[in-house]
């Protein structure tokens, strides 16, 4: 099984609307890749480690996978109309990461 984390880097003019990417964004990329994806989860950040500290993150997306194989095959052919639809959300670059799920 593996993980694949879209992470939205925080910063002084980070915007990110977290209705929107619940309730329509998450909608779509779901109908989108369709059963190949087994699971989701969203994370919206609330602080760092220290006291009054930012987030890394404003948000980050989590989807569960059977294989890499998987998640390229059904993320490939919906890469634009998933990436097309960042901006009515959204004014950061994502960062992506695929994982092995161990425990």
């Amino acid at each position: 099984m593996i993980k694949v984390s879209v992470m939205y880097p925080n910063s002084s003019d980070a915007t990110f609307d977290i209705d929107y990417y619940c309730n329509t964004h998450l909608p779509l990329v779901g109908g989108l890749l369709g059963d190949a994806l087994k699971s989701g989860a969203v994370d919206y950040g609330l602080g760092g480690a220290g006291p009054g500290e930012a987030a890394p993150f404003v948000a980050m997306g989590h989807m569960t996978f059977d294989s890499v194989q998987a998640f390229q095959g059904a993320f490939g052919p919906n890469a634009e109309a998933i990436m097309a639809d960042l901006p009515n959300f959204t004014n950061t670059q994502p960062v992506i990461q695929v994982s092995e799920i161990k425990v």
